[in-house]
């Protein structure tokens, strides 16, 4: 047995519960990982709160992780057991339902297509918070076409996928220009990851800002808005469903380990960093904490939850 925060109705985060839950078998092509170290996104308290269909009750929470391999299934070829892995366990590419066992338990089984090689210099912790943000960022200038030497407006640059895509536009495609949105205390932190300009929706409206993008590209659903910022012809791209805006192109996500696995001489030299919330991380304990603190909407990167360590001892 092992202990995994589960669901069994759907509600607000007072829902969760620690439980004892059976350690699954890997399947054939399936990783067995001991969780070191897991990432919250958005997703997670709105799978928690609306079911959209994908999900059948009880549910561990949870889609990415960091940890090593303990078991494989049959046809695994890539891993062994004492890798040191991460990965997005959820593929919402396929349509169809997801995982009951997420990844805040103590052991959760994921397809060896889904996961790579944690990079040498990253903690599990920071490991654990890119998966999904840093699959989403990539998506979304995919979705848009961006060309090398073109620029970006990013709205909401100092988010899990705001601070991933502001590194990503400067040090993968070569953005000329590099602008994203942030509040007051977190101009500073947005220019250290590399915008050439922030400004401070606080004080500045869209319609008051005088350069335009060939890229909009608004990570926190307010293209209803934002799209004045793109020049006429430009791409406006919006990661939440569905788009405010209907000239928006929505951008989901790719659930692969390719992506993961070519950018990691990037995250190796440290030409892109983890972004990782300073409140956190939070004790596997204390998740009920971490997903209030989430869905306040303020954090700075990603919320993570780590170490286990009072549950199995690493």
């Amino acid at each position: 047995m092992q202990k995994a925060w589960v669901y069994e109705e759907h509600g607000s985060k007072e829902v969760l519960k620690l439980r004892d839950i059976p350690i699954p078998s890997p399947q054939p092509h399936q990783l067995l990982i001991q969780v070191h170290a897991a990432a919250l996104n958005p997703i997670d308290s709105k799978l928690r709160q609306n079911p959209l269909g994908r999900l059948d009750l009880p549910v561990v929470p949870g889609c990415d992780m960091a940890g090593v391999v303990v078991a494989k299934g049959d046809g695994v070829v890539r891993f062994q057991a004492g890798d040191e892995v991460y990965g997005n366990i959820q593929d919402f590419g396929r349509g169809g339902k997801l995982k009951q066992l997420g990844t805040l338990a103590e052991f959760t089984a994921v397809e060896e297509s889904l996961v790579a090689v944690k990079p040498r210099n990253l903690s599990f912790a920071e490991a654990a918070s890119l998966p999904v943000a840093l699959q989403t960022a990539a998506e979304g200038f995919k979705t848009a076409g961006f060309e090398e030497g073109q620029s970006v407006f990013i709205v909401g640059g100092a988010g899990g996928v705001g601070t991933l895509a502001v590194q990503l536009a400067k040090q993968c495609y070569k953005a000329s220009f590099v602008a994203a949105t942030t509040s007051t205390k977190k101009v500073e932190f947005v220019k250290r990851l590399g915008a050439d300009k922030v400004v401070d929706y606080t004080k500045i409206a869209y319609e008051q800002v005088e350069e335009k993008y060939d890229l909009v590209y608004d990570t926190i659903g307010d293209s209803r808005n934002s799209y004045v910022v793109a020049k006429e012809g430009g791409s406006v791209v919006d990661i939440t469903w569905p788009p405010s805006n209907p000239r928006a192109r929505f951008s989901s996500l790719t659930v692969s380990a390719d992506l993961l696995v070519k950018l990691r001489p990037y995250l190796e030299s440290g030409k892109l960093k983890a972004v990782v919330d300073p409140i956190g991380p939070f004790h596997f304990s204390d998740v009920i904490s971490a997903f209030g603190y989430i869905e306040t909407g303020r954090a700075w990167g990603k919320v993570v939850v780590s170490p286990f360590s009072s549950i199995n001892g690493y």
